[in-house]
């Protein structure tokens, strides 16, 4: 896997991203906010594969949707190779979408099931202006060859296709305007694990040949730690730890991805893990707790975490962590 280079200039750059949706009552009047990404900050280089995991509900996917811009931002910055997207007017940003595109996490549901695939593949082609009608039909059928697919399946609905053929075919229409930046949203987690696999072992083949950088949103820990060169961990909308994956895994310093990392089974009966419990339901993100937000499930919780929010601090080995601890 690539590593990324201390010299090397990101191809995105992620400043202080934060994503809040409005609750209303029925009358139409703002009552609160539900604050789903709250400061995120990350980099990500070019040919690198980033995971992003935690528990359901904390903010990856709205994380990467909202750098795609598919939900408007509430403030913060996206570079991309040095300009905010953020900033940008929808004729402006049209170009920008190219060197962008998603995998979904539902593939059944982000196909439309009364277009035949090889329309679905090509819709991007069409929209950017991307060669005849001839050259995209062939370039659609080149794609489905390179997922794993035959070129007269073509012409079939996404009904007639199983779950792992169905992610497939959106890695395929993600493919097809050639962009330097995929963000995978969950590709694999409702697929079997033998299609897991498949997919995986795809990812980083397709990777090596188009020379991409994945943003891998997932909250299965094994699968992260095989694709990713570094995790970030989030908790209730703020990455609280990122480094790169082997040595998140030797040396993990928040409690929050100890925990985590201890809730990964051992296949070995004879070998004992200790495992870390956390207590308690995790707080609304209607209702953030102050200071640091794991204070209330933290079993090292100090006074200071209740008022104080922990900053950034940068250790051995490109090993951010926030938290009180390492202040």
């Amino acid at each position: 896997m690539q590593q990324p280079y201390e010299n090397q200039e990101p191809l995105l750059q992620v400043k202080n991203l934060q994503k809040h949706f409005p609750i209303t009552n029925p009358l139409g009047k703002v009552t609160g906010q539900v604050k789903a990404v709250n400061n995120v900050t990350f980099d990500l280089y070019e040919k690198e594969t980033l995971g992003l995991v935690g528990e359901s509900g904390c903010g990856k996917s709205t994380t990467g949707r909202t750098i795609l811009r598919l939900t408007e931002p509430t403030s913060g910055t996206a570079l991309y190779k040095g300009k905010d997207i953020f900033k940008l007017k929808d004729k402006e940003f049209m170009p920008f979408r190219k060197e962008m595109q998603m995998v979904f996490q539902d593939p059944h549901s982000s196909l439309n099931p009364k277009k035949r695939i090889g329309y679905s593949v090509e819709e991007p082609m069409k929209i950017q202006g991307i060669g005849t009608k001839a050259e995209r039909m062939e370039k659609a059928m080149d794609l489905l060859n390179k997922v794993g697919l035959r070129s007269d399946q073509y012409y079939r609905y996404p009904h007639e296709f199983s779950g792992g053929q169905r992610q497939r075919i959106g890695l395929a229409r993600a493919l097809a305007v050639t962009p330097k930046v995929i963000i995978c949203d969950e590709p694999v987690s409702a697929l079997d694990v033998s299609i897991q696999s498949q997919v995986i072992n795809l990812l980083q083949e397709l990777q090596d040949e188009f020379e991409q950088a994945y943003l891998f949103i997932a909250h299965d820990l094994s699968v992260v730690r095989h694709i990713s060169d570094r995790i970030g961990v989030m908790y209730l909308g703020s990455i609280v730890e990122l480094a790169p994956t082997d040595e998140l895994f030797k040396n993990p310093l928040h409690p929050y991805t100890q925990a985590l990392l201890s809730a990964i089974p051992i296949a070995n009966p004879h070998r004992k893990k200790e495992r870390i419990v956390i207590k308690g339901d995790v707080p609304s993100p209607t209702n953030l707790p102050s200071g640091c937000v794991f204070h209330t499930r933290c079993p090292h919780a100090m006074e200071r975490c209740k008022t104080e929010v922990p900053t950034v601090t940068q250790g051995a080995n490109r090993h951010q962590v926030a938290c009180h601890l390492y202040d």
